[in-house]
């Protein structure tokens, strides 16, 4: 446990990718390996299967095991698969660990369970039991606006204990958390930003890089901007920072992954449909999309 978390650098643009359908709802094997391989292509440090942005919540046991094979597959080694595998129920979220291990991920990513609404001492527990069940690097992740719970900064520092929780996907919204984790937990735990718009400020408060939804219609700026920090070129990290912060926020004009996916469809790539309960965006807000996709010269008139 020990020696497998420690061999694993954690920095850069980690893209938290789409989930390709066909228009029937099954899942589109060919298009999530041609957006993998898009990805790749651009630079990015790696790929985040069976997130958020990946519709996990609508997956099947399955179909998310097979989603996460088939990054590890196209991934070939060449960028980091750091595979979802969050529930709120611990002992699936235990299976789901245990089959990214098995398949090669590099790491996975482990939300704070939704919805049960845990208190302090639950979500150690939750993270803990994963923890002690497999050998893999675990990234915590915190977004209380979708889970309800908040994990402090005090609770990540006591699972700091565990050598192979590495990291943590800190999608709060508050930088002085964010700032406060950094303090307690040093270098003991990566910090990764779960808010592409705050990326740079948490940069520069001794964040590591980022999980990215707008990273999948534009990785190589996200990659160009986290570079050019950790190269101490902060003029133009924030020049790109202000350049990209209009789709960072379109990226969340209505739930996500319903702006990125449209966008992804919007670009001519082939992201399909949403599943329900996501819904196609509203034609106001798609037209505003639109409009600022094709400020970015990504508008390919599809849709």
């Amino acid at each position: 446990m020990k020696g497998t978390a420690q061999l694993m650098d954690i920095r850069g643009c980690y893209v938290a990718i789409v989930t390709p359908f066909n228009k029937d709802g099954s899942i589109n094997e060919s298009a999530l390996r041609d957006h993998i391989e898009f990805l790749i292509g651009k630079g990015v440090s790696g790929v985040v299967p069976c997130g958020t942005t990946g519709e996990s919540a609508t997956l099947s046991w399955d179909e998310h095991n097979l989603v996460v094979d088939i990054a590890i597959d196209q991934a070939k080694g060449r960028v980091q698969v750091i595979a979802g595998a969050g529930s709120n129920n611990t002992a699936e979220s235990i299976a789901a660990a245990q089959h990214a291990q098995q398949k090669g991920a590099d790491a996975i990513l482990c939300i704070t369970p939704y919805y049960n609404k845990p208190n302090q001492e639950g979500l150690f527990q939750h993270f803990r039991a994963v923890a002690l069940k497999v050998d893999v690097p675990i990234v915590v992740y915190n977004v209380p606006g979708r889970t309800g719970v908040n994990l402090i900064p005090q609770t990540l520092e006591r699972l700091c204990e565990f050598d192979n929780i590495i990291a943590v996907k800190e999608a709060s919204g508050d930088v002085t958390q964010v700032s406060e984790i950094h303090r307690l937990c040093g270098d003991r735990i990566s910090i990764l930003s779960g808010d592409d718009s705050l990326t740079l400020p948490i940069l520069s408060i001794g964040g590591k890089g980022v999980i990215s939804v707008v990273a999948n219609i534009i990785p190589q700026k996200m990659c160009n901007m986290i570079s050019s920090f950790f190269e101490n070129d902060l003029e133009t990290a924030r020049k790109i920072h202000e350049e990209i912060l209009p789709l960072s926020q379109a990226m969340f004009i209505e739930t996500n992954p319903i702006p990125v996916k449209t966008a992804v469809n919007l670009m001519g790539m082939r992201g399909g449909p949403l599943r329900l309960p996501l819904v196609e965006m509203s034609e106001n807000n798609k037209n505003q999309l639109i409009s600022v996709l094709r400020k970015y010269n990504l508008y390919t008139g599809n849709l």
